[in-house]
Formats: structure tokens, C-alpha cells, sequence
């Protein structure tokens, strides 16, 4: 028990040195800068520093949390403010580009508001959507358990590494596109070949910056672990876990990125359902208005499953979004 909440307390030191740590820190910096006049000066007043009365320290907390909460709500509302006025202008300039093209060649969001409208109404766009949503969360699953799990292996066991290191280098090395076609001619035009062309587009950022994450462990950390006689799985879960979660985050908008476009592509080549499918079929028949709906909805939702993420990250490494934050 007194192990595990040693290794524990290395955990915590990840996420930031307490008031105790910065406060005695400050009363060494001060103890070692005076002056041989000064000295017992100096060094009183950090310890008068020190000296405060709880309440007080209480009340400048509340101050300081409120002052940064404060802060960050007009932070954000400037962002919001800031997004808003760039999609106005993108969406005017895109409104009076579309008055001078050909509308067979391109059209106006106006129009494509209708559309979008109409293919919600009916239902036509959640035929199309649901199938590729299916696909994109499967591949996508399969990416991210396997892409972690083999990231950390190779990471952590040499051996591994040296054997297979290379193999991912080199299947990463082919463009993914031209893998397809190979991929529909051995599992045929189905969902089974879909989620594997969605899975290859995702894994690999997975696993690459799993990799990198666990690779870029401070050793020191692990000496203290080791000193403080954590077990493996101790270290794992309370040292290289928490210390490689800003990578495997990356890693995880990376491979949503890649995942969308492998959704869309994996549609195009089988060319039965999917919302790429979709994308073919009004292009074909020069309807320009309702070929923009489902790239738009491809936006939106990639935008969509990004804040998520985001979300997810305050829950799961909050000392990571504080940090971006900042």
C-alpha cells in the first residue's frame, strides 16, 4: 500500500508542484541570494512570507481562481466573437464569388442551405451518412486500440522495436491510396473492406506518436519510480501513461483527420452507399447545390468529433488542455 501511494505521488508530480513545493522553493531562493549583510533579512522575510494566516490564504485562492476564471470566460468569448466574424466573411465572399461562376460549376452557400434542407427533410442525407458513420466508428475504434497497444510495445520492449520498427516505417512509407484498390480486390466492395482502408488511413498516427510519447518519458522519473520500488505495471500506469497522453491525444486528432478521408475514399472505390457514394452521385448529374451538402456535413463533423476530443482531454489529462490553454 505505502508503494503504490509512493508511486502515485510520482504521478501527481506530473501534474504541477503544490503551493508547499513553490513556497519552500521561493524561502531556498532567498536563504541562497542574500547577502552576508542581508542575510538574516532576507531570509526572515521569507519566512514571514511562509507565515500566513489560513483565512487569508483562503481568500487570495478564491481571488486568484476567480480572477483567472474571469479571464478565461472573456478568453473564450473573444474566440467565439473572433469565429463567428471569420465564418460571416468566408460565407459572404463565398456568396459573391459564386455571382460570377457558371452555377453548373459552383453555387452560392445560400443555395446550398436549401439543399441541405431539403436532403434533411427527406431523409436522403442520413442514408447516405449513417453508413459511413458506422464504418468511420469502427475503424477508427480498431485504430486507436491497436495503434496504442502496439505503440507502447515497441516502445517499451527493445526487442520489439528493433524487429518491427522497420515494417512500420515501411507500410507508413506507401501512400495509403494506393493500397486500396488491393484492399477492395481481396475483401470485395463491402463494409469489412471499408473499415480495413479507414483503419490503415488512422493507425499509424496512432502508433507513431504512442511511440514518440513513451520515447520522450523523462528518465529521471522512472529512476524515482524504480526508487520508490513501483512494479511495472506501477510505472506504466502512474509514470509512462500520464507522461505519453499528450502524444497519444495528437495522435488521436491526427488519426481523426485521416480517418474522415479514408471514410470518403473507401466510399468512392466501392461506390455502393456511404456519404461519398453520395458525393458521386449528385456530381455526376451536375447537382452542384447537393454535392456541397455532404462535403459541409464531412466539415462539420470532423469539426464536431475535434471538440470532443478536446472535451474528453479536460476529463482524461487535464493538465495537458491547461496547458495548451495557456
Amino acid at each position: 500500500m505505502a508503494t503504490r501511494s509512493r508511486c502515485s505521488a510520482v504521478r501527481s508530480a506530473l501534474r504541477g508542484n503544490s503551493r508547499a513545493h513553490l513556497a519552500s522553493a521561493s524561502y531556498r531562493q532567498a536563504q541562497s541570494a542574500c547577502t552576508e549583510r542581508g542575510c538574516v533579512t532576507a531570509i526572515e522575510r521569507a519566512r514571514g512570507e511562509l507565515a500566513v494566516e489560513p483565512d487569508d490564504v483562503s481568500s487570495e485562492q478564491a481571488r486568484a481562481v476567480q480572477v483567472a476564471a474571469t479571464r478565461k470566460h472573456r478568453r473564450h468569448l473573444i474566440h467565439f466573437v473572433i469565429r463567428l466574424a471569420s465564418l460571416a466573411i468566408a460565407l459572404t465572399l463565398w456568396e459573391i464569388a459564386a455571382w460570377n461562376v457558371d452555377p453548373v460549376l459552383f453555387t452560392s452557400p445560400s443555395k446550398v442551405a436549401v439543399a441541405a434542407y431539403h436532403m434533411v427533410l427527406s431523409g436522403e442525407l442520413w442514408t447516405y451518412l449513417w453508413p459511413s458513420l458506422v464504418v468511420l466508428a469502427i475503424g477508427f475504434a480498431f485504430a486507436v486500440v491497436l495503434g496504442v497497444a502496439i505503440g507502447l510495445l515497441l516502445a517499451r520492449f527493445w526487442v520489439l522495436d528493433v524487429a518491427l520498427t522497420v515494417y512500420i516505417t515501411f507500410l507508413y512509407s506507401i501512400p495509403s491510396v494506393a493500397l486500396v484498390p488491393l484492399i477492395v480486390l481481396w475483401a470485395g466492395f463491402d463494409t469489412t473492406a471499408k473499415v480495413i482502408i479507414l483503419f490503415l488511413f488512422a493507425f499509424f498516427p496512432m502508433a507513431i506518436n504512442t511511440y514518440q510519447g513513451v520515447k520522450s518519458v523523462d528518465p529521471k522519473l522512472l529512476e524515482v519510480g524504480r526508487a520508490f520500488r513501483c512494479s511495472e505495471g506501477q510505472l506504466w500506469w502512474n509514470i509512462v501513461l500520464p507522461a505519453s497522453l499528450p502524444f497519444i491525444v495528437t495522435g488521436l486528432r491526427l488519426a481523426l483527420g485521416r480517418g474522415l478521408i479514408g471514410m470518403v475514399l473507401a466510399d468512392l472505390y466501392t461506390a455502393i452507399s456511404g456519404i461519398g457514394y453520395l458525393i458521386v452521385r449528385t456530381a455526376s448529374t451536375y447537382q452542384v447545390d447537393k454535392m456541397f451538402v455532404p462535403i459541409v456535413t464531412l466539415g462539420i463533423l470532423g469539426v464536431t468529433l475535434t471538440a470532443l476530443l478536446r472535451l474528453a482531454e479536460k476529463y482524461v489529462a487535464p493538465w495537458t488542455a491547461a496547458s495548451q490553454e495557456d
